[in-house]
């Protein structure tokens, strides 16, 4: 398979999942709100939105991972053009790892990320309960912490005059989370919270 009709795989959801997260999010779930009536709410979909991404998320991280795996054996994986490819940036052994502990950077994108959907998946589950601030609050300051990686390796892409197709998609799942948790965090902090009916778009 086309390893950008792949990526459709993993950017699809993580769309749906911007489009969930932001003020238009209505528009898309009515027709499934029938199906999953947590969608009928904003915090419903708030939840929804943030899970979707978080899966995407942690699976393109995880599959970047595996692409710089199979480089590292002497395989390929992404078909190139003069910008697009995701081979060159992540088979540079240079700036493929964190530059402190040699980590690859898919890995830790999948950590955060499962890190990242326990703190939504929990929430969802028991949203009243006392410590869904602070777990709101965790993944937003996670997520916000993220710009920063994804300034740096936006500097490494534009040294390498390269752009990693997969990569870009994790940093866009980043994004997505941030707007999901910092969302959720502030309706946390308004009296319409326990009251997810009155949340409900008439």
């Amino acid at each position: 398979m086309d390893s950008n009709i792949q990526l459709m795989f993993y950017l699809l959801p993580t769309l749906a999942g911007l489009l969930l997260v932001l003020p238009i999010g209505r528009s898309l779930s009515g027709p499934f709100e029938s199906t999953f009536p947590s969608l009928k709410s904003v915090r419903g979909r708030l939840f929804s939105g943030l899970i979707l991404t978080c899966v995407s998320g942690m699976a393109v991280s995880f599959q970047t991972l595996w692409i710089s795996s199979k480089i590292s054996e002497g395989g390929n994986f992404c078909a190139s053009n003069a910008i697009l490819s995701c081979d060159d940036v992540i088979g540079n052994a240079e700036y493929n790892v964190d530059p402190i502990l040699g980590i690859p950077w898919g890995g830790i994108g999948a950590a955060v990320f499962a890190i990242l959907l326990y703190l939504a998946y929990s929430s969802s589950k028991e949203p009243n309960a006392s410590w869904v601030a602070m777990h709101l609050k965790l993944g937003t300051l996670l997520t916000f912490g993220g710009f920063f990686i994804i300034a740096l390796l936006i500097y490494y892409e534009f040294q390498m005059e390269k752009i990693c197709q997969y990569c870009s998609t994790a940093h866009l799942a980043n994004i997505v989370a941030f707007i999901g948790f910092f969302r959720l965090m502030k309706m946390n902090e308004t009296k319409d919270w326990e009251n997810v009916w009155a949340q409900v778009d008439k």
